[in-house]
């Protein structure tokens, strides 16, 4: 009884204060934005919209952090990813299908380089997803200097395809009924966010994670293959970070070099706010989900007020990110003292 309180006031906790302080800010801005709409089924649905890219790739990053690595590659991976298939459907006229198909494999082949020099040469996974943050980057800026903007008819339709919820309508001035919709982005997003909380909580693979962030020498002494397990979580994290990329390059429909510029950071601080410990074993894809949800409220809180400057949103992140690392550090301690 004592371990599974603990686990119910430390770990549970701070999702629980994630998801309350969601919805606390959410209901403030539909009582003081009420005027301008806030509270319409739409402005929720934007969030998952322009968060599509960052839900799946702060996934990635969640099952990373639980193995106790990081991953600060992702932002320029990201960019990579939207040049090159810019690139290869305006310039190599290269179909949308074929094109994701290959930045897929890209993200693969991330994720094994990557991960092999974490978990099999034990190079410190900053160092290791430095490089490729520094190498993304540039081989974006090598593909093209100049910003690519996509033009190809399938992967428009795709960006721009409206799937239309049948409730929430609202009738506007010209008396036509407009319900609220999802573009495909989304719905591929929380496809992907079941299917990881689902191999986290419920497979042998997920609870090999959990339990080489927790403690490694205990994994070890388990029997678990610890390289194998890192080098899978990066694996998974890169294949993760390329189809967040396409997601990405669905709502820019474009490619340029200075894109998703701080993209990592926004991946690590909604993970930790969503509960993720920097230490390893201890995240849920839940929590970074509404990490990523915090983050795109703010941003709509400025964009309803209209006068404050986009900078408050990386303002409040970073007190938010503050908080819950202290959080986590309370929690941290409470636990040592429990021993």
């Amino acid at each position: 009884m004592g371990k599974r309180k603990f686990k119910l006031d430390g770990n549970t906790y701070l999702l629980l204060i994630t998801i309350l302080l969601f919805v606390v800010m959410y209901a403030v801005g539909m009582i003081v934005f009420q005027n301008k709409g806030f509270g319409r089924l739409q402005v929720f649905l934007n969030l998952f919209i322009s968060n599509a890219g960052l839900i799946v790739i702060a996934a990635g990053m969640t099952i990373v952090m639980i193995t106790g690595g990081i991953d600060i590659s992702v932002g320029s991976v990201v960019a990579l990813i939207s040049m090159l298939l810019a690139w290869m459907m305006e310039n190599k006229g290269i179909g949308a299908v074929p094109a994701v198909i290959i930045v897929l494999i890209v993200g693969l082949v991330f994720g094994v380089m990557q991960g092999f020099l974490v978990a099999y040469l034990k190079i410190q996974p900053f160092i290791v997803t430095l490089a490729g943050m520094f190498f993304a980057r540039g081989m974006t800026a090598i593909i093209s200097q100049e910003m690519i903007s996509i033009k190809n008819d399938v992967f428009l339709s795709w960006a721009n395809a409206n799937i239309y919820l049948p409730f929430g309508g609202i009738v506007n001035k010209k008396g036509v009924m407009l319900y609220p919709y999802v573009y495909p982005s989304v719905i591929i997003a929380i496809v992907i966010l079941i299917a990881v909380y689902i191999m986290l909580k419920y497979t042998k693979f997920g609870r090999s994670i959990y339990a080489v962030g927790g403690n490694e020498q205990s994994a070890l002494l388990m029997g678990l293959n610890v390289r194998r397990i890192k080098l899978k979580a990066y694996i998974l994290n890169g294949f993760l970070c390329a189809i967040g990329g396409f997601l990405f390059c669905l709502n820019t429909s474009a490619g340029f070099v200075e894109q998703a510029k701080g993209f990592e950071m926004e991946a690590i601080a909604s993970a930790v706010i969503g509960g993720t410990l920097l230490t390893g074993g201890v995240g849920n894809v839940i929590g970074s989900l509404f990490g990523v949800l915090i983050k795109g409220t703010i941003e709509t809180f400025i964009t309803f007020q209209g006068t404050l400057s986009s900078w408050w949103t990386k303002i409040t992140i970073a007190a938010l990110l503050a908080f819950f690392i202290i959080l986590q550090s309370l929690f941290a301690k409470a636990k040592e003292k429990s021993k």
